[in-house]
């Protein structure tokens, strides 16, 4: 016997017994429209529609990589490591980004700061950060998972190596460079802030405390010059 969608508990022929009555589908749901003369017509050839609007339109070849044309302002491409605005790292080494990527191509070890090494605001830091572009699908995943806005994504679609192994990003491959006025970290985090008050913006700049901080650790820093530009530059 064929059996049919039912619901239960409708009472039947039977006094106390429920049996079950079937669900009939409108037509509408399951059968095709019906096409006009006109749509009969042409049936036969209306797969080819999209190629004989595209026969006398005029072919583009782009010229890459001679001539590279510039993508969306929201491309998916490289990551990017930021910093906030005196120079420590936005990254906290707290893996999400690594547990909701759905290719399982992030590798983060976190460590934690102290007062002779301070890379990031807050209590921890990634002391590891690896991306296997081997395995990653470019679906921007991890920069929603990402709490506090560590991790975006450049127009940098250029990535490509000759070895497997040089596929495999490092920190120091996707950490944003210095901006002028930035401190290259470790280095104190502004006086009398909180981890809440970075992620809130309300650090403009380095101070002159940590500036001194700095001098007095590193005296060759480069950074140490507000008007420099230090520049890293993508390791291939």
């Amino acid at each position: 016997m064929s059996e049919e969608l039912t619901t239960p508990g409708t009472p039947g022929a039977s006094e106390g017994q429920a049996v079950d009555k079937p669900i009939s589908a409108a037509p509408s749901l399951y059968q095709r429209p019906k096409k006009g003369p006109i749509g009969e017509l042409f049936a036969p050839v209306a797969g080819f529609g999209v190629t004989f609007t595209s026969i006398f339109r005029p072919t583009v070849t782009e010229q890459y990589p001679y001539v590279k044309v510039p993508t969306q302002p929201r491309y998916h491409g490289r990551h990017q490591l930021n910093r906030y605005a005196d120079g420590l790292e936005k990254c906290v080494g707290c893996e999400l980004c690594a547990w909701a990527c759905p290719a399982d191509a992030i590798y983060v070890e976190a460590a934690s700061n102290t007062p002779n090494a301070q890379y990031s605001a807050g209590e921890r830091y990634g002391r590891v950060y690896q991306i296997n572009y081997l395995r990653c699908i470019f679906c921007a995943m991890c920069i929603e998972a990402c709490p506090t806005r560590a991790l975006t994504m450049n127009n940098d679609y250029e990535i490509w190596d000759e070895t497997r192994e040089d596929m495999i990003y490092t920190k120091d491959q996707i950490l944003a460079p210095l901006e002028p006025g930035m401190l290259q970290a470790p280095h104190p985090m502004v006086e009398g802030m909180s981890d809440i008050d970075y992620y809130k913006g309300k650090v403009s700049g380095a101070t002159e405390a940590q500036r001194a901080w700095v001098r007095e650790n590193r005296p060759e820093d480069p950074s140490l010059d507000p008007t420099s530009l230090q520049a890293t530059e993508v390791k291939k």
